[in-house]
């Protein structure tokens, strides 16, 4: 998952090493200009328009689309890598990528074959489409697996209702991805996941998004009515959608944006601590074990991030069985939660080196906005509901 995938030793790259070297190269040229704006996008609370400009600008939207159907064809140490190097230029425009390669990934993943979503991915790499997720409800919360709206079909057509807490950057997608119970006689857990796009859905806000961090991510609460065709219905039912793509992919592309926030702070902290060495040649300042414990937290976080990619690699490549599905949902929400929680710690002792000047605003060391925006790390998918899955996986597992 490292950033530095572009250097290849001598000769000719092979094609997929020489791409994601391009696709990396781009996403620094955006992290620039989002690094750029990122200030302004977390006191307004706005979307950072000019950033996702510049993103469709570079193809970068659909670069997980397989080549076939005009993407890139993108692996997920690719996206996780472009996901770190957006989180260091701003965590809003990052987020925002991350969740929109997590709803391209699920219609790679359990689109093809329908032809209306193979439709889809080639207007995704055409138009540089942007996807947003609605999966909350105003009457469960952030129960996954849980739906209280259902899809209401007739004639082929349908309709649907949702009220939605938080849909992030919904104003701004050019398609939602919602989760509906299959009928409106289907039991809460018997989830479908339908693809809308924006001439068929409307949105009514319902509530604002002023927040500690995250703010450009505007995931304000929507009144969210759609109509459209049942071929929008993804054809897998979204238990295994969720099991197989969305959970697995989300913790891997969320912990890899996570840690390029916090590699951010620690690497403001090391020119400090830099600047502290040369005013005194000879004496090593202060903060140098700070420094140091830093430096070994964001190495811990990579290690974590690439073991679980992995042991995702390794799942996809053959079941294993019910015991290896048991192993990789734990280990994808120990990456989740390990990551999160470590990010934070990250930050604040970078904090510890900078002192006064990473306290302040408007400094080249102030952390205060990396540290909010990591505060709602742990809060996505709430670690402790994470953990408390985390241990009914491991009394069901008994392959140990």
């Amino acid at each position: 998952m490292r950033a530095d995938l572009a250097s290849v030793d001598g000769g000719a790259a092979p094609a997929g090493v020489a791409d994601a070297a391009m696709l990396l190269a781009a996403a620094r040229t955006v992290a620039g200009i989002a690094a750029s704006h990122a200030d302004q996008v977390d006191r307004d609370a706005a979307f950072p328009g000019q950033a996702l400009a510049a993103l469709r600008e570079q193809g970068l939207l659909g670069a997980l689309v397989p080549r076939e159907y005009g993407g890139a064809g993108a692996s997920i140490e690719t996206i996780a890598a472009i996901c770190r190097i957006l989180g260091g230029g701003c965590a809003a425009t990052g987020m925002i990528y991350a969740m929109h390669q997590i709803q391209v990934a699920c219609v790679v993943d359990h689109g093809i074959g329908s032809a209306w979503h193979q439709d889809l991915l080639r207007r995704l790499a055409a138009e540089q489409l942007l996807l947003a997720s609605a999966t909350s409800e105003e009457s469960i919360g952030g129960a996954l697996r849980t739906s209280s709206c259902a899809v209401n079909a007739d004639s082929g057509t349908l309709h649907l209702l949702k009220m939605a807490p938080t849909i992030s950057y919904g104003a701004h997608a050019d398609g939602i991805l919602v989760t509906a119970r299959r009928h409106p006689d289907a039991a809460p857990s018997d989830q479908v996941l339908v693809c809308m796009l924006r001439p068929d859905y409307t949105l009514e806000c319902l509530s604002g998004w002023d927040t500690l961090g995250m703010r450009g991510t505007c995931s304000n609460g929507f009144r969210l009515e759609a109509r459209g065709s049942v071929e929008q219905v993804l054809p897998v039912p979204f238990g295994e959608i969720a099991e197989a793509t969305m959970t697995p992919f989300s913790h891997i592309v969320w912990a890899a944006l996570w840690t390029g926030v916090a590699a951010d702070a620690v690497q403001r902290a090391r020119t400090l601590f830099r600047a502290q060495a040369r005013a005194r040649p000879g004496v090593l300042p202060p903060s140098a074990t700070r420094v140091a414990e830093a430096v070994a937290i964001i190495q811990l976080m990579e290690g974590r991030i690439e073991l679980a990619l992995n042991h995702y690699r390794q799942h996809r490549q053959g079941s294993g069985g019910m015991s290896a599905g048991f192993a990789l949902a734990a280990e994808m929400n120990s990456v989740k939660t390990s990551v999160s929680a470590l990010a934070i710690e990250a930050v604040q002792t970078a904090l510890l080196v900078c002192g006064m000047a990473g306290y302040k605003q408007g400094t080249p060391y102030s952390l205060g906005r990396h540290l909010r925006d990591l505060w709602s790390a742990p809060l996505m998918i709430n670690n402790d509901r994470i953990l408390t899955n985390t241990a009914h996986l491991l009394l069901a597992d008994r392959s140990s």
